[in-house]
């Protein structure tokens, strides 16, 4: 036999669970809702999760605050993405029930209600359990998922696939067309969150606000001393997730591409370094953190863009410009276009040669666009739905639609979608959308 030195050739049988109606892979917002939705509908559906608990960055990433839930008139991520977003505010005493926009988030409740959403729904989770291969049929279906854990390599098969890895890993896995970061290649920087704890609420409360739109915020001190030189762009959003605690979610890490473990390894070790000096740029510059203690770094490296998958249909800037609606839509979004800055851009603002007010696009009060499902079926593949940062669109709205409130309502349409694609042989472009759309409404969506 000859041997390629390139290449190592597995030739070992792996056990197969060939037990499912539906699997989703990836465990965050838009996978929980997604195989709870499924569940919900009556398929058994199992849930893969590469880390140790739901939610994603949520959670594991300790991303400081809910973007927007509302139009600023009304919520509009309904349905589940609602439920969630109010069974976490409900154990947080400081917030106002009747907040809707940049709501903190308590990491460890939000873990134990994703939890719950699944489990109770019927959906059975599989945790540290990474998607490792995705085999077809040759005709665009997927056959068979490998996964990796601590029993080794196994096997899982199911009628129809739910692709929530943020990345898009299994429909690229399985030969789908994608795009990824902007027209050269280049992706957003990554942020790695933190939390710090002992500090001083009433002086957090009143004194100068740290976000990164106060020019007075004592993060321009910071990004500005060479006291502190891996804080390289003056980012930062703060949130107070409890009495004398401060979620951050702030700096950013270029070159890093979530779909290379190298250079996400190398993004955390950055990370790590940039939450040790906010700290002691806090400590120095606002009286509020004077004694405060950097507590948790996340385990999961913030990534805003990777691949987006060619879908039946490209959401586009024009469509978000002109608010369109579509026959198909399965949830509305507001959220505004969020492409941060690249390592150049940044240079420039920090030069006052960029005014960033000029890149995004903010909607008026009770204004939205509509996403429709075709954003959600890969191109070229049989059974497999896309939920979450990776649907089909351009990358200015990837830049709105990757947030979690949006994630959440997506996972929720995928869900249901995918349960009713195993009546239509796995065939996730066969699916009666009006029976989709009325059974969201029926759940609580806004469609309106």
């Amino acid at each position: 036999m000859e041997t390629d030195p390139k290449h190592h050739h597995l030739q070992r049988s792996i056990p197969i669970d060939d037990s499912w109606d539906v699997i989703v892979a990836g465990g965050g917002p838009a996978g929980c809702t997604a195989a709870a939705a499924a569940a919900r509908e009556g398929a058994r559906t199992l849930l893969i999760e590469a880390t140790g608990c739901l939610g994603g960055m949520g959670t594991s990433g300790l991303v400081s605050a809910w973007c927007p839930f509302s139009d600023q008139e009304k919520i509009i991520y309904r349905g589940m993405a609602q439920k969630v977003f109010e069974a976490c505010k409900a154990g947080m005493p400081h917030i106002n029930p009747d907040a809707l926009d940049w709501v903190a988030i308590d990491h460890e409740r939000l873990k134990r209600i994703y939890d719950n959403l699944v489990v109770e729904s019927g959906a059975e989770v599989l945790f540290n359990t990474f998607l490792a291969d995705v085999e077809t049929d040759g005709d665009g279906n997927v056959t068979t998922l490998v996964c990796a854990g601590k029993s080794g390599l196994t096997a899982y098969r199911a009628g129809v696939y739910v692709d929530a890895t943020g990345d898009g890993d299994l429909a690229a896995g399985a030969g789908a067309e994608f795009v990824k970061g902007d027209e050269n290649g280049a992706l957003q920087p990554g942020t790695h969150c933190f939390v710090l704890c002992n500090v001083a609420d009433y002086a957090f409360r009143t004194g100068e606000n740290i976000w990164t739109g106060n020019p007075k915020s004592p993060v321009h001190l910071i990004h500005k001393s060479d006291k502190y030189p891996h804080v390289t762009h003056a980012f930062c959003c703060p949130a107070l997730e409890g009495p004398g605690v401060v979620c951050m979610n702030a700096g950013h890490v270029w070159d890093v591409d979530g779909t290379d473990p190298a250079t996400v390894s190398r993004a955390l070790i950055e990370g790590r370094k940039i939450a040790a000096e906010f700290r002691d740029g806090l400590a120095e510059f606002h009286p509020a953190f004077a004694n405060c203690h950097l507590v948790a770094t996340g385990s999961l490296m913030g990534i805003r863009e990777t691949r987006r998958i060619v879908g039946d249909y490209v959401l586009t800037t024009d469509d978000y410009l002109a608010r369109r609606s579509f026959d198909d839509e399965i949830c509305r979004n507001c959220y505004y276009l969020d492409v941060h800055l690249s390592r150049e851009e940044a240079a420039l603002q920090a030069a006052g040669k960029l005014d960033i007010e000029k890149r995004g696009m903010n909607y008026g009060k009770g204004e939205s666009h509509g996403i429709p499902y075709r954003c959600l079926t890969p191109r070229g593949l049989g059974n497999v739905l896309v939920a979450g940062r990776a649907i089909s669109c351009d990358r200015a709205v990837q830049g709105s639609v990757r947030v979690m409130p949006v994630c959440l309502a997506m996972g929720e349409a995928a869900g249901i979608a995918s349960a009713h694609a195993t009546e239509r042989d796995g065939d996730v472009h066969a699916i009666n959308v009006a029976r989709l759309r009325r059974r969201l409404r029926e759940e609580g969506a806004y469609l309106p």
